[in-house]
């Protein structure tokens, strides 16, 4: 006697003498259920001390444009002081906490950027910093937040939404500035620093030691290092890394736990 097909359940019934076998509709048993990895996108813990201090300066980036523009020097540079010293200091914690995340990676970078953003473009509308210059720096941040924005949409798992794709506790892919990207960085705080520090400072002093003199030429120095840094990120496999499914899951988990 033939075995019946797999997955299905064989009919009980025995023919009787002189009849046809029951022709009755095998039964097809259900797929065993997939496991509760496959079926769910992990999540990482992004609620720690070193993002919420990331998450602090991007709240003090506009408040550091309405400053500048309202010509409240010593508010503009306290609160850039502070975006500053939190910038070093979180990266310190994330490392000494074992807290590090994948939003962490785009988050202070982006944190940094809406900051000088918001810096040179107020200080441009006041008359501190040269357009030309403006549009250098402004220029390579557009063009890395676009990429920023591509990399992102084709590394985050199906299914694409728009509510997966801001949601940062969903790793998909991590950010490492370059080398010369780290120094541009350094080079245009101090930038943006000196422009509002000078205001405060006594006019005989700044005279005296030409100081808006020596701020032109680091505007040629950073416009330098500033296209530098754009052109380090081209063909640069290390800058943006799409993580795979397996990393994903890993860095999940030890974020959580």
């Amino acid at each position: 006697m033939p075995l019946p097909p797999s997955g299905t359940k064989p009919s009980t019934t025995s023919p009787l003498p002189g009849r046809k076998p029951s022709t009755t509709t095998p039964t097809i048993l259900p797929p065993p259920h997939l496991p509760r990895s496959l079926t769910t996108q992990m999540h990482e813990n992004i609620y720690t001390l070193p993002n919420a201090l990331t998450f602090s300066r991007l709240l003090a980036a506009p408040l550091v444009g309405y400053f500048v523009l309202q010509h409240e020097a010593l508010m503009a540079l306290g609160l850039f002081a502070y975006a500053g010293i939190t910038d070093l200091v979180d990266g310190w914690l994330a490392r000494r906490m074992d807290a590090q995340t994948v939003v962490g990676t785009v988050i202070d970078p982006m944190a940094d950027k809406i900051l000088m953003t918001t810096c040179v473009v107020t200080l441009t509308a006041n008359g501190t910093l040269p357009l030309w210059l403006a549009v250098v720096v402004l220029g390579r941040d557009v063009a890395l937040a676009i990429s920023a924005i591509y990399f992102r949409w084709i590394s985050l798992p199906p299914p694409k939404t728009f509510t997966r794709y801001w949601d940062f506790s969903l790793p998909s892919a991590e950010v490492h500035p370059t080398e010369i990207s780290k120094i541009n960085t350094l080079l245009q705080l101090l930038l943006v620093g000196n422009a509002m520090l000078l205001p405060v400072l006594p006019a005989a002093f700044v005279d005296a030691w030409n100081l808006w003199g020596v701020m032109e030429g680091w505007y040629y120095l950073v416009a330098s290092t500033t296209v530098w840094s754009g052109l380090s990120y081209l063909g640069n496999k290390q800058a943006v890394r799409i993580l795979t499914s397996e990393e994903q899951a890993h860095k999940s988990k030890t974020t959580q736990g």
